[in-house]
């Protein structure tokens, strides 16, 4: 499977993806994936944040496949609340964080709370882990039942950060490249 059609727009989370992480390994393993630099990876500011991901995906070629972890999961949620009719294929979810919950997430991340809840207006899926010290299995998967995103229960592998030693991770590549596969067949992103 290639993923020629798409602009594949790397969105990584609190501290951005270092050289271990599996976004970073997609990032250069796939020719048409570059990511979305914020200018503050450590006090992330949502308004700021925002603009950063709409100018990225205003400026792409081809139609916009989100690739987001941890935080930027609720940056795609805000980013579709406020541009329902934006220009998106679809968004791959990886390791959403609770930014609700003091429990299980930094206060630098709260400016993303509360995290929207209503169905996002492109075609999502959403991969979780059982032990992610930033979001608890059944609020990740209520979050996917609340976004309409497919649901994918990926074991117990931490947060899925550099931490978690996924190199390429090929599991998660194989559902990606058939979630990718879907939106193609379904043509929904012509601009």
């Amino acid at each position: 499977m290639t993923f020629e059609g798409f602009d594949i727009l790397i969105l990584p989370g609190l501290g951005n993806s270092g050289p271990e992480h599996w976004q970073t390994h997609w990032q250069e393993a796939l020719p048409t994936a570059r990511r979305v630099e914020q200018d503050n990876w450590d006090m992330p500011d949502r308004q700021s944040w925002l603009a950063t991901l709409a100018g990225a995906v205003e400026n792409a070629r081809r139609p916009p496949l989100l690739v987001a972890h941890s935080l930027s999961c609720a940056l795609v949620a805000h980013y579709a609340a406020e541009n329902p009719e934006a220009w998106v294929a679809g968004a791959f979810l990886v390791s959403p964080s609770d930014v609700d919950s003091p429990a299980h997430t930094p206060e630098e991340v709260r400016d993303f709370a509360p995290l929207p809840m209503a169905p996002l207006p492109f075609p999502a899926a959403l991969l979780a882990s059982r032990d992610d010290p930033y979001v608890d299995l059944a609020r990740a998967e209520e979050v996917a039942k609340a976004w309409g995103a497919s649901f994918h229960d990926m074991g117990a592998l931490g947060h899925m950060n550099g931490a978690s030693a996924l190199g390429r991770w090929p599991a998660a590549m194989a559902i990606f490249e058939r979630f990718a596969a879907s939106l193609s067949a379904t043509g929904k992103a012509a601009r």
